[in-house]
């Protein structure tokens, strides 16, 4: 047999087939001699039997045949999947593995698509909301808030203020008075 023919789809499947017949054969044979044997020795007594000791006899040794039939049975399923597996996993990969990555190409040109229409999207939104002028009453100058003014009674008088005070903070220390104690 030559090795490198197992290797392709053609020299597998006859291989599978060659086995996969072999073994129906042998379990057919092997059904059809436990049915002889069993049938013989439930006809042949030996000295010393009861009434069921030629049918439990006959039985055990048929037994045997039996789980021969069933493993070669198995042995043929076992030379079917070889084949099935082999498609599946060797011969059909490189096809399943290039329509996996074209559609994980389709899901990343779709992602990026979405994201791009989205930021499309926003810079409209900013580009309109900035050349919209606002609605402000005429002769009316708008105040974002009402001035705040600190009273010379206030405790808070005591420290710098940093922005148009009379000096600028310089370090923490200057929050704090200097020499009390206690």
């Amino acid at each position: 047999m030559d090795i490198n023919a197992l290797f392709t789809d053609e020299g597998l499947r006859n291989f599978t087939a060659t086995v996969r017949d072999q073994h129906v054969r042998d379990a057919q044979q092997y059904g059809q001699i436990a049915d002889i044997v069993r049938r013989r020795l439930e006809q042949t007594p030996i000295d010393g039997d009861r009434w069921l000791s030629k049918r439990l006899r006959a039985w055990k040794v048929a037994r045997q045949l039996k789980a021969m039939q069933k493993a070669s049975g198995e042995a043929a399923s076992k030379a079917e999947a070889l084949y099935a597996t082999y498609v599946n996993e060797v011969l059909e990969l490189p096809q399943r593995r290039a329509v996996a990555e074209a559609k994980r190409l389709e899901r990343k040109n779709g992602r990026q698509a979405a994201v791009g229409a989205a930021v499309a999207g926003s810079l409209n939104r900013t580009v309109t909301a900035l050349n919209t002028p606002q609605e402000q009453p005429t002769g009316q100058v708008p105040q974002a808030r009402a001035a705040e003014f600190v009273a010379p009674e206030s405790p808070f008088g005591q420290w710098p203020m940093v922005a148009g005070g009379e000096r600028p903070t310089s370090t923490i220390n200057d929050y704090f008075a200097k020499g009390e104690q206690g």
